[in-house]
């Protein structure tokens, strides 16, 4: 998906327009994902680009579409522009040490958690 929102019209409010658009992107996500992935792919991955022209665009995560369009509508563009290009992936495994890391934050969360839930005043 390669295409200019406008966030303009004579009768639509801005934040109407904001919300349709952030619709749009959503269903054209699930569209693309429910696609039959080719083989030696996991998921569907996207690249994304967002900007106020095409010229203009930078790259973006997934994650951060939904933000970008909040934006765009605070900052009272008139349009903008947003590519979507999926591409199929394969998932990587993490590095040992940073699955050993994970867990020793782990680790200490559940720690605090259970001093905190300590009563020391319960005699």
């Amino acid at each position: 998906m390669k295409k200019t929102f406008k966030l303009t019209h004579e009768k639509i409010k801005p934040a109407r327009l904001a919300d349709a658009v952030k619709h749009e992107v959503k269903k054209y996500l699930k569209r693309e994902r429910k696609r039959a992935l080719p083989k030696g792919a996991d998921f569907w991955d996207f690249d994304c680009k967002y900007g106020a022209d095409e010229a203009n665009s930078v790259v973006i995560h997934v994650a951060e579409i939904d933000k970008s369009i909040s934006q765009a509508e605070a900052d009272n563009l008139e349009s903008f522009y947003l590519e979507i290009i999926a591409k199929p992936a394969t998932r990587t495994k993490k590095p040992e040490e940073l699955k050993e890391q994970e867990r020793m934050e782990q680790a200490l969360q559940d720690n605090v958690e259970l001093e905190e839930d300590f009563d020391y005043e319960a005699d």
